[in-house]
């Protein structure tokens, strides 16, 4: 598999894995496929998942001529392989973690960035894009007793600080309305957040896109990012040359090794690993005790999420492999089948019909950044940490207005570039140690 760290090239024309998404979703939209000759455009964007698209669409809406360039297919990285959890947040640093490092008024603009990328998304919905959204609500369930105590303090303090509507749950509670998880102590129930089908998202943004008049070029991998005397960049792909006077990297988790000085060293892609059981029948799912369409996520370090999709399959994930050459081995997907086995015994003869993985990119400090080189010609948006359905799509319009000239809100994600990795050549050797660590701390 491809990986980020050690490939210098995503591919060219790879199809999509092979996941429920791109099994279930139907018929892609067309592209215009691979470039095939030169051309000239004010921006290049690099990277046809939710950032991408999202900047490409805001940059038409600016009238700012553009097009989007794609190695394989669109949506072919996390954008289509993720588990279409759309949640207020992004990153790994709670609504109070925030206020701590940066006080209350930066807290509350991005509370707002975060509720505006799910109001990005609820819009596209209602203008009629099917991707299969289901009921609202979040369930955070505590996997100790000692985490349900951290995680109602955490939940009452963001409720005063954002007025956000929540609900407690008992572990009996739970198990009557909602889910019957064996592992679960109790939990939260946020009432915004919902679940969706990712890749029919990002399909969605095509179409839109490409109705703008923007071109996007699938099979398309950019080799090189040159500068130009004059013009700004040339990009060179294998069958032709676009020179743009600004250019967007819009690669999160999938940025090829050493691809550009800008980004080098400031990631760490990670691989999330996903399975999608069997069709339960509606006796399994009365003896299980799995009640709602709702999105799931547990407290763990290590953690685990699931959903039950509309078919009425389980979609479950969790961390995957630390290397591409480790992510075909079936020991990941058998490993989260066994997890949700512990977590409802009545499915122990339950299988998995369908396994896929994809990079998340994970930023030093936790945040997502948006960031621009000095001559406000090279832009970037990423660091999402695994939660970026909703508001990379966001980021990536914020990108655009950027380009456009426009003020945004001044947060520091939006004024920072991603942090160096100390020691980046090791990366992967700091990853296994948190592993390791998250394995024991999920324990006590």
């Amino acid at each position: 598999m491809y990986d980020p760290l050690h490939d210098k090239h995503p591919g060219e024309g790879e199809g999509y894995p092979k996941s429920y998404w791109a099994q279930n979703s139907g018929l892609a939209p067309k592209a215009d496929g691979p470039l095939q000759n030169d051309i000239r455009v004010e921006v290049a964007v690099i990277g046809a998942g939710y950032t991408g698209l999202s900047c490409a669409l805001e940059l038409a809406k600016q009238g700012i001529e553009c097009c989007v360039l794609e190695a394989n297919q669109v949506a072919w990285g996390c954008s289509g392989r993720n588990a279409g959890f759309v949640l207020k947040g992004s990153g790994r640093l709670g609504f109070s973690q925030i206020k701590a490092r940066w006080g209350d008024e930066v807290m509350r603009q991005v509370y707002r960035e975060m509720s505006l990328g799910v109001e990005r998304v609820e819009d596209l919905i209602a203008d009629g894009l099917d991707c299969e959204p289901q009921p609202k609500g979040y369930l955070k369930l505590a996997h100790s007793p000692k985490h349900l105590t951290q995680l109602k303090h955490a939940a009452m303090e963001q409720q005063s600080l954002l007025g956000d509507e929540l609900s407690f749950l008992s572990k009996n509670e739970l198990a009557e309305r909602y889910v019957d998880d064996k592992l679960c102590h109790g939990g939260v129930l946020y009432h915004d957040g919902f679940g969706l089908n990712p890749l029919k998202l990002a399909w969605g943004y095509v179409e839109r896109v490409t109705q703008a008049g923007v071109s996007v070029y699938d099979g398309t991998p950019v080799l090189s990012i040159d500068t130009a005397k004059g013009v700004g960049y040339e990009l060179i792909t294998p069958q032709g040359r676009v020179t743009a006077k600004k250019v967007v990297l819009a690669t999160n988790g999938y940025t090829p090794k050493d691809f550009h000085p800008i980004l080098n060293g400031r990631s760490l892609p990670v691989l999330s690993q996903v399975i999608v059981t069997q069709a339960l029948s509606d006796s399994q799912l009365r003896q299980c005790g799995l009640n709602t369409n709702q999105v799931i996520m547990d407290t763990r370090a290590l953690k685990y999420y699931y959903r039950k999709l509309p078919d009425n399959r389980i979609l479950f994930g969790g961390r995957g492999a630390i290397t591409g050459a480790q992510a075909e081995s079936d020991y990941y997907p058998k490993r989260l089948l066994s997890q949700l086995k512990k977590s409802y015994p009545a499915l122990s003869d339950i299988n998995y019909d369908y396994a896929w993985s994809g990079w998340i990119n994970v930023a030093l400090d936790d945040i997502p950044h948006l960031w621009q080189n000095d001559e406000n010609s090279l832009f970037y948006a990423g660091g999402y940490c695994g939660s970026g359905l909703s508001f990379a799509a966001q980021a990536g319009a914020r990108v655009a207005q950027r380009i456009a000239g426009q003020s945004i809100a001044a947060i520091p994600m939006y004024q920072s570039e991603l942090p160096k990795f100390p020691l980046a050549p090791l990366r992967r050797l700091g990853q296994w140690a948190y592993f390791q660590y998250g394995r024991v701390a999920d324990a006590l």
